[in-house]
């Protein structure tokens, strides 16, 4: 008879988890949905304090979790004709304070210094333990650290099991850009790794129309003689944007000159061109017209840029830390690794815009999509089971960057765009 697993990238803004054939190792099917638990915070800090200051939060903050996971499984299984009951393996990935707050374990230890998770091995547990019906076993991925968790350590593994191994050039650069951004440096058996809160910009989050990759969603934004062009996922009537096509969007409004340095978008008396038009006064403040009809109306406002400044800030930062901490320099990186939730495939291009990577790092980098997810799947089919997951998260060498003044410095440093 045929087994079946499913692998889930927990993330703090979407959801992914995917229908495995364990005989071919074939994927069958994938689902996602956004993170039920959102309404008590769009990032970790504010989950994590949630759950300290209230149990009945926590539990809450579980409980919904686990019924939306169990629900997405359920999908994938009835979309397939597969019976729960031949799903005979579950691994999940997603950041420590997910992770955590899944099993229902006190997350004091995350919440105040020195940041640590209760465990850094994986953990075995039956379904019943996350309140599911049926014997099939789960696997969490480990958590080597601070905010550094199994996500990071399936998207890692994912790149250096099998044939990936011999395709990635070191030193490397690896980014995953989420909410909770994980950066990792490769250089020889060293893997140095942070997480830099960056909070959900990136994923559409926190952003006053900003939504998940669904249809509807703007999912590219060029500006090209004076016009906007915009591209909709589903080809329908545009409601909101995605983190990519927001990322896009404001690379555009750089190199147009909208924007100026400082994130600032320049009043329409600056700008020597039609676009000046779409600079309105929105709220009190500036904000730029992507789409207006009749019944609609979608933004980038000013606090839109800022936090995406905020965000590009955290993750270029905790670069430089890597970087300083490694001795490797990015203009010494042979190959940059991207992956991440936000909508598309994110163009390096435009992270040079937004002043995340260098000219470097542009030619060096290649995307790989649903890098976390594609490592549990990996993890999955491997025929030594997790044995070689637990080795390679043993190998992490974990630099916190809360409070530390050399990131302090490098983010202030990066708050601005560069000048193009």
């Amino acid at each position: 008879m045929t087994k079946y697993a499913i692998a889930i990238d927990l993330g703090t803004t979407t959801l992914a988890a995917s229908l495995i054939n364990c005989s071919s190792g074939e994927r069958l099917a994938i689902c996602g949905a956004l993170n039920p638990q959102r309404s008590f915070g769009a990032d970790v800090i504010s989950r994590l304090d949630a759950a300290v200051h209230s149990p009945e939060q926590l539990r809450e903050m579980s409980s919904l979790i686990r019924f939306e996971l169990r629900r997405m499984i359920g999908e994938l299984c009835d979309k397939n004709l597969v019976a729960w009951g031949d799903v005979n393996k579950i691994a999940i990935a997603g950041n420590p304070a997910m992770q955590h707050i899944l099993m229902g374990l006190d997350v004091k230890s995350l919440a105040y210094p020195p940041f640590r998770p209760q465990y850094t091995e994986g953990t075995h547990l039956k379904v019943a333990d996350l309140n599911w019906e049926g014997t099939a076993d789960v696997y969490i991925l480990p958590m080597p650290g601070g905010f550094v968790g199994g996500d990071t350590v399936a998207f890692l593994y994912g790149l250096l099991a099998f044939s990936n191994k011999d395709s990635l050039q070191l030193p490397a650069l690896c980014l995953d850009m989420g909410t909770n951004g994980e950066i990792a440096l490769i250089h020889g058996d060293t893997i140095w790794t942070t997480s830099a809160a960056a909070g959900p910009a990136f994923e559409g989050g926190n952003l006053s129309c900003g939504m998940a990759a669904l249809p509807g969603a703007i999912n590219s934004v060029i500006i090209a003689e004076e016009r906007i062009r915009l591209q909709v996922i589903g080809n329908v009537q545009p409601i909101g944007i995605c983190g990519s096509a927001a990322i896009e969007a404001v690379a555009e409004l750089l190199r147009c000159n909208i924007l100026d340095s400082s994130g600032r978008f320049r009043n329409p008396d600056e700008i020597d061109s039609n676009l000046a038009t779409r600079v309105i006064e929105h709220q009190g403040a500036a904000a730029f017209v992507l789409y207006r009809d009749a019944q609609s109306l979608i933004l980038l406002t000013q606090t839109d840029i800022r936090q995406l400044q905020l965000a590009k800030a955290a993750i270029r930062a905790g670069i430089e830390v890597l970087a300083e901490k490694s001795c490797i320099q990015c203009d010494a990186l042979k190959q940059v690794v991207l992956t991440g939730s936000f909508g598309m495939v994110l163009r390096a291009e435009w992270l040079k815009y937004i002043g995340i990577f260098d000219q470097s790092m542009v030619q060096a980098t290649r995307f790989t999509h649903e890098g976390a997810l594609a490592g549990v799947e990996t993890a999955l089919v491997c025929r030594e089971g997790f044995n070689n997951v637990e080795k390679l998260a043993g190998s992490f060498r974990v630099v916190p960057l809360s409070g530390t003044p050399l990131f302090e410095s490098f983010f202030i440093k990066y708050i601005n765009f560069p000048h193009n």
